[in-house]
């Protein structure tokens, strides 16, 4: 299974986002550079877009995004070297692990990304991905990468 790349500035856009609506589940898309064939290739995601959970329930247990906002994000990206290569999603006061649910109604190929969120502080991260025989998620090796910029001369 491949791994994921994800960068600092967009996990912490993440961790903001999860923040910002506890106790309530936040949810959102994983952008990235397209795969390059090799699956064992990591995914590197190059940015983070919010969603808006509209589960018809208790948004502190479930997140759902609208069809709609997945078809158009999606075609925000067509014609770039972007894509919708998966989901981030908070877990409110528990694990950073994917639920029953969130098995459930998962769709292979995407990388789900989840976040533990409290009130106080975002503890955990996890990157998991949907084997399709087997129906199960598998957690895949997540890399945090700083920013690429230019390169500063240790002394002048």
């Amino acid at each position: 299974m491949r791994s994921l790349r994800l960068g600092t500035e967009a996990l912490e856009q993440i961790r903001r986002h999860a923040r910002d609506v506890y106790p309530d589940e936040c949810c959102g898309f994983l952008i990235a550079a397209p795969d390059p064939g090799d699956p064992a290739a990591p995914r590197t995601v190059v940015s983070v877009e919010p969603a808006s959970n509209e589960f018809d329930g208790e948004r502190r247990r479930r997140f759902v995004i609208a069809p709609r906002e997945l078809r158009d994000a999606e075609r925000r990206h067509d014609g770039t070297d972007r894509v919708v290569a998966g989901f981030y999603h908070s877990h409110p006061d528990h694990p950073a692990r994917p639920s029953q649910f969130d098995q459930d109604h998962a769709w292979p190929w995407y990388t789900y990304v989840v976040l533990s969120v409290t009130a106080e502080a975002t503890p955990a991260v996890g990157a998991f991905e949907l084997d399709e025989p087997s129906r199960r998620f598998c957690e895949v090796r997540l890399e945090v990468v700083p920013p690429r910029g230019p390169r500063v001369p240790e002394s002048l």
